[in-house]
């Protein structure tokens, strides 16, 4: 692969939405100014299972300023209802608690949410089932894991391997639900307008993919896809839940059906966030590690149960990082769900491989106990001298350099291995260190123009998406490396889908995919039109398939190292350092590298001490459903972390060299924070989150 030679590339250029961001002119989905708006409020039911038996709406329709009410009895119908997420008010079943049913349409936001209040419900309740267990003999093997890969793997005899191991490990980690909360809450202006019999719809939303949600939503609406202009030119986060849409969106375009030529606004509160917009599955995973006394492993066996939903499958492929990870001859990972009367799980950041790799790493650390190894040496011994699922060897794997450098930079020579070895009055003091690693992809299907302006600037479209991550910075840095102009002479756009196709920002694929189509627009306009183009000059391009991608093992990978305090009278626990060490590619623009690393290790660490949505399994809901009871971590919890990469460039994966690093920052993180706890205390957890009464179960001296 030739790669583009880096001026702009590796520089930490300062982020060029930031004047916008911070002066709060950067219309964010919710903010575009339209012209006398309804404000809609949605009906949610409260059972989890059952049918609609009737709606009252008279005294929501009596409310002065209420313009429409919809239910499930009169809602418009929809050309497509397979989706059972998004079939929404097409029937009068309830399949999960906060399903919509129904939308109040106002001159205001407070009178819609009035309104909705207004509403009376009768249902037909039946029983419901929302609570995920191991054992649950309705357990099924999926047909596939998220997105594509095969649900379970067998290679060897994994039972031959664990009864002739010197060393077995057999635990059972679990993972809670967890939801996404993202400053900006999903929300999104819908527009219908009607001209000579044919619709023409404009979508402004919050979402990680303008083209994903226009080709989900237009054949719901029985629109071609020139009829629906979906437009998100700034984001406030996602982390995979506004990877594709949601019912929410669907509810919007019915409304402004309805009320077709008034724009309709919808904004999610934060409580409504945790029934509509996807969450991560819980988990239950039992690993058994097989080893010689050297600590080399001989058979693993990752076997996962986790929830979906009876409206619509989702599963997660929580396993999947351990047929990739470490050398063993004996290797088994499956995937069983356990369809269950709740929302539709979804894309939480490193779906999979971040509930996965917490308890694969976790069960490393018991195995470099058991073996009497550091826990550091126990992982290098294991390194696999190709993808132990392919065969194909790494495109860069230096997942040994990530260790000893992390090891260097954190001081972990002359480590007491044994637990509870450090005190500090009435604190105990533990390290713990942990392995990372994530797929690097890229999306098919992605088209970049460039078009010469007679300012002398380049025009560069893409119909990507900037979700806080940088893209509208390192996207203009790429296309000036590869158009040989300076960053200030290329205008970007981006986040509509007027522009040319772009794939989602999700699967840390975003910029080596949008980049790869960017080089190839540039190439192509520099081969038709030269250094000295005219005005008006233009070309687009999509990449060519990378030949590399067949031939090599293209993943990233990381190393975590933590130190956590546990107070030994009342078990509270702090996490003064973090440390991530990455092998990611080249670095497109530091500045925005660092902070999405070191966000995902914070997430990481988020989950391994705070984040839990608890479910009420007597009423199928969420009640930890906002910001006071669901726990982040916060400033005073985040102390001293720190995230450094190697100086490396990947000249197999894309034409920058670089790999995606939204993602692999999380993998890992709680891991290391757990094994860190453990090394404090001696007390081994495996259930996330940890809690204090967790490391008190057991009498700390």
């Amino acid at each position: 692969m030739t790669l583009i030679p880096a001026d702009s590339m590796g520089t930490p250029l300062t982020r060029l939405d930031g004047h916008a961001k911070v002066t709060g002119t950067a219309p964010y989905a919710f903010e575009h100014p339209v012209t006398d708006p309804l404000y809609l409020h949605p009906v949610q039911s409260t059972v989890a299972r059952g049918r609609v038996h009737a709606m009252d709406t008279a005294a929501a329709s009596r409310l002065p300023g209420v313009a429409a009410v919809l239910t499930v009895f009169d809602a418009p119908g929809l050309d497509d209802t397979s989706d059972g997420e998004l079939s929404i008010l097409q029937d009068d079943r309830v399949h999960f608690r906060g399903q919509l049913i129904g939308a109040v349409l106002a001159d205001s936001a407070e009178t819609a949410r009035q309104g909705a209040d207004l509403v009376r419900t009768d249902y037909q309740e039946e029983p419901h089932h929302t609570e995920l267990r191991a054992d649950d003999p309705a357990r099924y093997a999926p047909e596939q894991v998220n997105p594509t890969f095969p649900t379970d793997t067998d290679d060897g005899d994994v039972e031959a391997g664990l009864a002739a191991a010197e060393v077995r490990i057999d635990s059972t980690y679990t993972t809670p639900t967890e939801h996404n909360n993202p400053m900006e809450p999903h929300a999104c202006i819908a527009i219908w307008e009607e001209s000579a019999g044919r619709p023409q719809v404009t979508l402004y939303d919050s979402t990680q993919g303008v083209h994903t949600v226009r080709s989900t939503l237009a054949p719901l609406f029985g629109l071609e896809p020139d009829q629906l202009r979906v437009l998100a030119p700034h984001v406030g986060g996602g982390f995979g839940a506004k990877g594709a849409p949601h019912a929410h969106n669907v509810l919007a375009l019915l409304a402004a059906r309805r009320c077709a030529g008034r724009p309709v606004k919808f904004a999610l509160t934060r409580q409504q966030m945790f029934a509509l917009v996807g969450y991560r599955t819980p988990t239950v995973q039992r690993i058994r590690l097989g080893a010689g006394r050297d600590g080399r492993l001989t058979a693993l066996s990752h076997e996962v149960v986790e929830t979906t939903s009876r409206v619509k499958e989702f599963a997660e492929q929580t396993a999947v990082a351990s047929r990739t990870m470490y050398s063993a001859a004996n290797r088994r990972t499956s995937h069983r769900l356990v369809a269950l009367d709740v929302p539709v799980p979804f894309w939480m950041r490193a779906p999979g491989e971040c509930p996965g790799m917490y308890a694969a790493e976790s069960a490393i650390d018991e195995l470099a106990v058991a073996c009497g190894i550091d826990p550091i040496e126990l992982r290098i011994r294991n390194e696999p001298e190709a993808d132990p699922e392919s065969g194909r060897p790494f495109s860069g794997r230096h997942l040994v350099e990530c260790l000893r450098t992390g090891a260097d930079r954190f001081g972990w020579a002359g480590r007491d291995p044994a637990p509870r070895a450090r005190r500090d009055g009435d604190w105990l003091a533990g390290t713990g260190v942990a392995a990372a690693t994530y797929p690097a992809m890229a999306m098919p299907g992605n088209t970049a123009r460039i078009e010469f302006g007679a300012d002398g600037r380049y025009t560069v479209a893409i119909g990507a998406a900037d979700i806080g991550t940088g893209t509208w910075t390192t996207l203009t840095q790429i296309a000036a490396d590869a158009l040989g102009c300076a960053p200030a002479a290329v205008h970007l756009r981006i986040g509509d889908t007027d522009l040319p196709e772009a794939s989602v920002a999700g699967g840390s694929s975003g910029i080596g995919s949008w980049g790869s189509a960017v080089v190839a627009a540039a190439r192509a306009f520099r081969d038709e039109h030269g250094d000295n183009p005219v005005a008006g000059a233009h070309t687009s391009a999509q990449p060519a398939e990378n030949p590399d991608a067949e031939k090599f093992a293209l993943h990233s990978f990381g190393a975590h190292f933590a130190e956590a305090r546990v107070h030994r009278y009342t078990g509270e626990i702090r996490i003064p350092r973090m440390l991530g060490v990455f092998s990611i590619g080249r670095a497109i623009n530091p500045r925005t590298l660092r902070s999405q690393l070191i966000g995902g290790m914070t997430m990481g660490l988020s989950g391994a001490l705070h984040e839990e949505s608890v479910r009420d399994h007597r009423f199928g809901h969420i009640v930890t459903h906002d910001l006071a009871s669901y726990h982040i971590s916060a400033h005073a919890d985040v102390q001293d972390i720190d995230a450094i990469w190697l100086d490396e460039i990947d000249e197999h994966t894309n034409p920058m060299g670089s790999r995606g690093a939204g993602e692999i920052g999380i993998v890992g993180a709680a891991a290391a924070v757990a094994n860190a706890v453990y090394h404090a205390t001696g007390v081994r957890v495996r259930e996330l989150p940890i809690t204090a009464e967790a490391v008190l179960s057991d009498p700390i001296d």
